[in-house]
């Protein structure tokens, strides 16, 4: 709640300008913009490979079963198997960039719960890929190690799991290996979840120790079911991806909800802005697919690995096929009259995993190319021809890369921002002559070459913390 104000009035003006000295107005001209775009991002979305996304999904489908409590002593079968294979895929990603990555496993022994019931290590195995100028801001791109089948409880009988989430774990793989041939000022974490069958358990550990070892985690991108193109309901579309995300924040206090009341924010959560982040990269650097973002945390009544972070006070959003096929989820390998059933490689389209991937990988680029993100975002204007954005300029080596920053607006029903002016490096800003009651403001951050942050919202419902 840090110097957090009522919101007043804002509009469309072209005369917005900087604040300085003793909150007068002053008319000078920002420094020159950085680019429009951050070029590279177009080579990396090109650099991810469909062949290679195939060959390990044919890989951790190939394992048998994946079941958070199947073998674990087997080389060839069982989540044993799958996640030292992941391990190893990692290492040998690192020796490619140098060392470039620090693979670590972070697990738990769960017990006592409806879906595991008796003890059950829960292993992740994540690869970090450390910042130059800004290591402990991080942001993750993830996707599960196990499968199940019909029996949530069935350890033992294969469990392909080739879309669900061999595809997503296979995505996480392939962008380790294209971001990591390059730099970033933000750190980079590619992650392979467990125990998300059984309960989001994987989830829920790394965000503790996320907590726990004080990442500064702004954003999780968490691919669940990113191969499928024909779904149950006759429909077959490779050209969208769906985002889901919540619109408030799920530790809110009470007192911060009712601060929203007033000032707005319902539709401004950092996982909301997050989405909206996404969707413009879609629309800029993936050729031929849109996003369609989906105003709920997740598919109606389901959960996925997103979820725990958000719980954690962490960003998170699910990014997933479109048209889901509900014959191959979570369904025994079997033939009925007929129609297949079971989740196996001929339901995966591996372009349509590609693009999915590039996606992530323009996403996570940009964000850990882009400065901090605007941290204490404040805003003030109420009964006045004019509104104020205010935020916390870095200092030190995090700012290294700092050219300015955007600020942003939109009408309140307005699904995407709308308009944006580059205002230089400043910490703060007026819009003359737009009443703050019929527009929603925000403010980015960008480098020197052009990455940008997502978009921060004022106040506790828009912030992606400090």
């Amino acid at each position: 709640m840090k110097g957090w104000m009522l919101a007043g009035s804002v509009g469309l003006a072209a005369c917005a300008s900087p604040v300085g000295g003793e909150g007068v107005a002053q008319a000078q001209t920002p420094a020159v913009a950085p680019p429009m775009e951050f070029s590279l991002l177009h080579q990396l979305q090109a650099d991810v490979s469909a062949e290679r996304i195939e060959a390990d999904i044919r890989t951790l489908a190939g394992f048998g079963t994946r079941h958070t409590a199947s073998e674990i002593e087997s080389d060839t079968r069982g989540i044993g198997a799958a996640r030292r294979w992941i391990r190893a895929e990692f290492e040998e990603i690192s020796a490619e960039c140098g060392g470039c990555l620090e693979i670590i496993e972070v697990s738990n022994v769960i017990f006592g719960q409806q879906r595991v019931p008796d003890p059950v290590e829960v292993l992740s195995v994540l690869a970090i890929q450390r910042g130059t100028s800004d290591p402990d801001r991080m942001v993750m791109m993830s996707g599960d190690i196990d499968s199940r089948i019909t029996n949530v409880m069935n350890a033992t009988d294969d469990s392909p799991g080739a879309n669900d989430n061999a595809s997503g774990m296979a995505g996480a793989i392939e962008a380790a290996r294209v971001l990591s041939k390059h730099e970033f000022a933000g750190t980079i974490v590619y992650a392979g979840l467990a125990g998300e069958e059984q309960g989001l358990f994987g989830g829920r550990i790394v965000a503790s120790h996320a907590i726990d070892n004080g990442w500064r985690l702004k954003a999780v991108l968490n691919n669940d079911m990113i191969g499928n193109i024909s779904g149950i309901n006759g429909v077959t579309n490779n050209t969208t991806a769906r985002v889901f995300s919540e619109g408030v924040r799920a530790v809110e206090t009470r007192e911060e909800g009712e601060q929203r009341r007033f000032t707005g924010g319902e539709v401004d959560s950092p996982s909301r802005n997050l989405a909206r982040y996404i969707d413009v990269m879609a629309d800029r650097f993936i050729p031929n697919l849109n996003v369609m973002m989906v105003y709920r945390l997740d598919r109606f009544g389901r959960g996925g690995h997103h979820r725990p972070f958000n719980e954690a006070g962490i960003p998170g959003v699910r990014i997933m096929e479109t048209n889901e096929h509900y014959d191959r989820q979570h369904q025994d390998v079997r033939v009925v009259d007929g129609r297949a059933y079971g989740d196996v490689i001929e339901g995966v389209d591996f372009d349509y995993a590609r693009k999915l991937t590039a996606l992530n990988v323009v996403s996570l680029a940009g964000m850990a190319a882009a400065p901090p993100f605007p941290a204490n975002v404040r805003i003030e204007g109420a009964v006045q021809p004019s509104a104020k954005l205010m935020w916390d300029r870095p200092s030190g080596e995090e700012a290294a890369n700092l050219a300015g920053y955007k600020v942003y607006w939109r009408l309140t029903d307005a699904p995407q921002w709308t308009h944006s002016r580059w205002v230089g490096d400043v910490s703060e800003w007026t819009f003359e002559n737009l009443v703050i009651d019929n527009y929603f403001f925000g403010v980015a951050s960008v480098s020197a070459d052009g990455a940008e942050s997502p978009v921060v919202f004022p106040g506790p419902a828009g912030s992606f913390g400090e």
